[in-house]
């Protein structure tokens, strides 16, 4: 029996983040996937036990889980350093950076490979959006991957153009893209979820872990700016982050109505689907991402999207969605407020957008992402 080890590890993070959820899917179908002859193995930190039944629960037919002796961040530093002991023989997938990389030869080493994620290049383009520390980390580590990953896969091309030119992988660089979660389906007590959350008839709808990157500070002043539709609030979904993202604060400097916001924080699936699904008009400010999947998770909804124009959210979206410039950043939201506003004033385009969203979504499937994977490793 063939053994593919998978970093299993961002799946039960404090803030799992998109990382995580990219983690748990492409890692269950994976094992939905798994060629005759193959299994699927998970490694996790240091973690309790509510976690690892966690883990087993999301990924069943999981063969094994190895639970390593040092917690998450001791953990880091050590793989940071090259000190994995026996996790990196074998053949190795990380939906991530953190990965054990240490010198090898595959080829005098039949069976020995590891393969690494690098979701975006933001430690280098915009490393003003993330903490200090985080930058360290990932440059640290797509180094060792320069060094010591037999490949690494990226979700778009935007990301390979840009992560090429940091250091050079060529050959090694694989595209393989995210999709739509398969357990964002709409329940059946949909109405039950929508009162609870308090979702109003009519709202603008932002999804995304609460940091400075994601460019909600701007979507809100986009809202009380004069140009944005007046009768819809905002409705913003997602786990707190890093940076002390303080949305009311921010609304109430910006003079947008207490109650012309509200703030879910994070929420399970089943209402988001809902959430995702009642929204007038999506709205995707990020300054910078590497595939942007909420985007193409409202589209699955037949949701009308308002993006930016980030290279890598342009790629994925490609003309499904109203593409919004980010420069001039001082007037941002001004043009984000006037796409929001044309969105909901003209049902000719919502309804173009709501057709062309859905066919859009259907280009992005989880088997054939792990499809993808099991061949890069089968080409190793």
């Amino acid at each position: 029996m063939t053994t593919l080890h998978v970093v299993v590890d961002q799946i039960v993070a404090p803030v799992p983040g998109g990382i995580g959820r990219y983690a748990e899917e492409l890692t269950r179908h994976l094992i939905e996937t798994a060629p005759e002859g193959c299994d699927v193995a998970g490694i996790v930190s240091a973690v309790g036990k509510d976690e690892l039944a966690h883990i087993r629960t999301l990924l069943p037919g999981l063969a094994d889980l190895d639970r390593l002796a040092l917690p998450r961040r001791e953990l880091s530093l050590a793989w940071q350093g090259g000190f994995v002991g026996s996790v990196g023989r074998g053949m190795v997938h990380s939906p991530s950076v953190l990965a054990p990389l240490v010198k090898h030869d595959r080829f005098s080493d039949p069976g020995r490979q590891t393969v690494v994620t690098v979701h975006d290049t933001v430690p280098w383009t915009h490393p003003e959006t993330l903490t200090p520390r985080g930058v360290q980390f990932h440059r640290a580590m797509v180094k060792r991957a320069w060094k010591h990953a037999d490949a690494v896969v990226v979700p778009t091309h935007a990301v390979a153009s840009t992560l090429n030119g940091i250091h050079r992988f060529d050959e090694r660089l694989r595209v393989i893209g995210g999709a739509p979660s398969g357990r964002l389906r709409i329940p059946v007590d949909a109405d039950l979820r929508a009162e609870r959350l308090g979702l109003p008839e009519r709202y603008v709808l932002a999804v995304g872990t609460l940091e400075p990157r994601k460019g909600l500070r701007f979507l809100i002043d986009a809202m009380a700016h004069p140009d944005a539709p007046a009768d819809i609030p905002l409705v913003i979904a997602g786990p707190d982050g890093w940076g002390d993202v303080d949305v009311y604060g921010t609304a109430e400097r910006a003079g947008l109505a207490r109650d012309r916001v509200k703030v879910l924080g994070r929420i399970d699936d089943a209402d988001l689907a809902v959430a995702y699904d009642r929204a007038t008009v999506f709205v995707f400010p990020s300054l910078a991402e590497g595939f942007g999947l909420p985007v193409i998770e409202a589209m699955s909804f037949g949701t009308p999207v308002v993006h930016s124009d980030d290279e890598a959210v342009r790629e994925v979206a490609s003309d499904a969605g109203v593409t919004v410039a980010r420069d001039p950043r001082d007037s941002y939201p001004e043009r984000l407020a006037q796409a929001v506003y044309q969105v909901v004033q003209d049902p000719l385009l919502a309804g173009q957008l709501a057709v062309a969203g859905p066919d859009r979504a259907r280009m992005y499937d989880w088997n054939d992402s792990a499809a993808e994977t099991w061949q890069l490793h089968a080409d190793l």
